[in-house]
């Protein structure tokens, strides 16, 4: 069965179809019915209806059953090549249908497409659990894997029957038959459970915008902002202005507004969004999920939904995770609370006559930023122009370090008139991969940041890769220059780390494809180093009008910022991930728990419950982990990070951006997937583990 998502940034959208309505028609009118003819094999968006999605998903889930059970049904004796290879080749068809469809029900959504997405969950779910808990197929993947030392297989071909072998038996396979009927109806009530979390979040995050007729509560915004604000309201019909709420808990606007009850009203707006009560409030499924993913774990023999969910991935269990963020507490509360001395110093200075609160943090922190290193983000924003930053920088530092070359495709059907299309060729003119990207916010994209695929790659597949960066940054005004943070740059260099991940996997089987949480960050956070590189920064940070490179004393100004307020930005990451991972370790005998005293309960334990530094996500907006993938696993971005700092400490020992580093950074472990165990993998490498200095001192925090 096809590797169906190789590599997301911030989050995972699983389809979902229903059990109750009759299946569409499907034949070969249906854009879907075959291989797309498009250049890369590319989906033919501008053929593609809602209809044609849940057709193809319908037909999808029946060939792939069929083909699974052809495969488990085989009367001949079980061999490498007739039951796990022709595994890794099914479900074309499914997969095909799959991809498209998370592009567009995660980026460009309406209600015709969520209602799909609601009703095809069970269908989905059942799928799975019939391919994972057929006792015929495991039979013939379990004599496999006895026989495995005489089958004289290559590396790669062991480590998918081991993989295959440990995945089945971690879905259940083992299971008795009452066992394996509880797990289906468990499996199937999270999968509906997760569908309503990702519905009510995004109608809650929509609802929860703020909205004014009063101009002069948007005190201190630029006129661009202003004017995004008012086109906002238009979009919307509604008088005024709106200013939409990001999947995060502080918002991009808090840092720019004079008005301080507009700040907090903002804040409260995007901390209470999906708190309001009626349809849209999350915290009963929440609760649920979390009661069923932790039976779920028991019935399969963990004790934790998190020591099952840990078993395959580098950090191995959690004990070793709560060990390495509890090491990482002390120094950045300390910096945090540090950094709230000195604005509250600023508060007191200006008699403001209020105490710091987390809606007045960006604001002051801002004001301390500009005394300190005299930085204004309206004085850094014109050297970063969406378009360039992408072409000069993104795309710069892939080719230096790569010698990959881009093209942009005019001739590509897309999902939305935001999409652009390039494509990517070897430094020999060979064709690497399609990519696309989708930078700016909509009301119905899900939150945040994330890559994806469209066409999977595989040796065995003969297909290249067609794989997609999405985000959320504000689209101007139009004919204005889209101007985004030297935050949002960062953004786009760490999508790109996972697509480069993607587009460069090369081993022979899709089954090696994916990696663990906290594996799947590191070339992705790795990649946002370049954005800082000397050289590379230089070819981007132009002035939008001009063309002028930054001046090298803002420069110098802006480097120099980027450890400023890394205790606040390191706390409210590692208050996310403690919080991840108390939910999830939670025995199945909990009660059902109510998150709000959960949460605070959870902080207070870690030492993380700071008045005016929040979490970065709320449970019941954590998207991440109850509708995204990283139950028990945001951790990943902080394990990934000590990786990244690690790998990069390596370049600058060995002569940083070069086509020799590149090319064998490339090999070794961007091309690799999860052909070998990860710690391996690395350490092969390196040379030697991981270790953690290099994150604190990259992110500048001291003891």
């Amino acid at each position: 069965m096809h590797v169906r998502r190789l590599a997301i940034a911030a989050l995972i959208f699983t389809l979902t179809v229903s059990a109750q309505t009759p299946a569409p028609a499907f034949g070969p009118s249906n854009p879907l019915y075959a291989e797309s003819t498009l250049p890369f094999h590319a989906p033919p968006f501008d053929k593609l209806k809602a209809a044609d999605y849940q057709a193809a998903i319908e037909a999808g889930i029946a060939g792939e059953m069929k083909e699974v059970e052809d495969i488990a049904n085989n009367p001949a004796p079980p061999t490498f090549a007739n039951t796990m290879v022709a595994l890794e080749k099914a479900g074309e068809l499914l997969s095909r249908a799959d991809r498209a469809f998370s592009a567009v029900s995660g980026a460009n959504t309406d209600p015709e497409l969520q209602e799909i997405q609601r009703i095809e969950a069970p269908k989905l779910a059942a799928l799975a659990d019939a391919t994972n808990l057929n006792p015929r197929l495991f039979a013939r993947i379990d004599a496999l894997y006895q026989q495995r030392n005489t089958l004289k297989l290559d590396a790669e071909s062991n480590r998918l029957l081991e993989r295959s072998h440990a995945r089945f038996l971690h879905a259940g396979a083992s299971l008795d038959d009452a066992g394996k009927t509880r797990l289906k109806e468990i499996n199937k009530q999270l999968s509906i459970l997760t569908d309503a979390f990702r519905r009510k979040l995004l109608a809650a995050t929509k609802a929860g915008a703020f909205t004014t007729t009063d101009k002069a509560a948007l005190a201190g915004l630029s006129d661009a902002q202003i004017a995004a604000a008012e086109q906002a309201a238009k979009a919307r019909k509604v008088p005024g202005y709106v200013i939409p709420l990001q999947n995060t808990t502080q918002q991009p606007a808090l840092q720019s507004l004079s008005n301080r009850a507009t700040r907090q009203a903002i804040f409260e707006a995007g901390w209470n969004r999906a708190e309001q009560g009626g349809e849209n409030d999350t915290r009963d499924t929440i609760a649920q999920l979390a009661k069923l993913r932790a039976e779920k774990a028991k019935l399969l023999g963990f004790p934790t939904f998190s020591a099952w969910q840990l078993e395959d991935t580098m950090a191995k269990n959690p004990d070793n995770v709560l060990h390495f963020l509890d090491a990482l507490v002390p120094a950045s509360v300390a910096n945090a609370e540090r950094e709230a001395k000195d604005i509250q110093a600023l508060i007191d200075q200006q008699k403001g006559g209020f105490t710091l609160a987390p809606y007045d943090w960006d604001f002051y922190a801002d004001q301390v930023r500009k005394a300190k290193y005299d930085v204004d983000e309206a004085a850094v924003r014109p050297y970063f122009e969406l378009n360039r930053v992408l072409a000069d920088g993104v795309f710069y530092a892939a080719t230096e370090l790569y010698g990959i070359t881009f093209k942009e495709r005019k001739d590509i059907p897309v999902y939305h008139p935001d999409v652009r299309v390039f494509e990517i060729s070897e430094p020999n003119g060979k064709p690497l991969a399609l990519f696309y990207c989708d930078y700016y916010k909509r009301d119905n994209k899900n939150g945040g940041a994330w890559t994806s695929t469209l066409v999977g790659s595989a040796k065995i597949l003969g297909t290249l890769p067609v794989v997609y960066n999405v985000a959320n940054f504000p689209k101007p005004v139009a004919g204005e220059p889209a101007l985004i943070s030297y935050s949002d740059v960062r953004t786009m260099f760490h999508e790109f780390g996972h697509a480069l991940h993607a587009m460069f996997f090369s081993a022979e089987y899709p089954g090696l494809g994916g990696t663990p949480r906290d594996f799947v960050e590191f070339p992705s956070q790795f990649n946002e180093h370049w954005r800082d590189d000397p050289k590379v920064f230089a070819n981007y940070a132009r002035h939008y009008k001009t063309g002028v490179p930054m001046p090298a004393d803002l420069v110098g100004k802006l480097r120099a910022s980027e450890k400023f307020n890394q205790g606040y930005a390191f706390t409210e990451l590692l208050a996310a991930a403690s919080l991840d991972m108390q939910w999830h370790l939670l025995p199945a005998d909990a009660p059902l728990q109510s998150p709000d005293v959960f949460e605070k309960s959870a902080l207070d334990k870690k030492k993380l419950l700071l008045a005016a530094v929040p979490t970065r996500y709320r449970s019941s907006y954590f998207e991440h982990i109850w509708g995204g993938g990283y139950a028990s696993g945001y951790y990943g971005y902080l394990w990934s990070e000590m990786l990244d700092d690690d790998a990069y400490a390596w370049f600058t020992q060995h002569g940083g951006l070069t086509r020799t580093n590149g090319d064998r950074f490339r090999q070794m472990i961007l091309s690799r997937g999860n052909s070998q165990d990860l710690e391996t993998l690395y350490e092969t490498w390196r040379g030697g583990p991981p270790a953690i200095d290099g994150l604190l001192n990259q992110r500048g925090l001291t003891k």
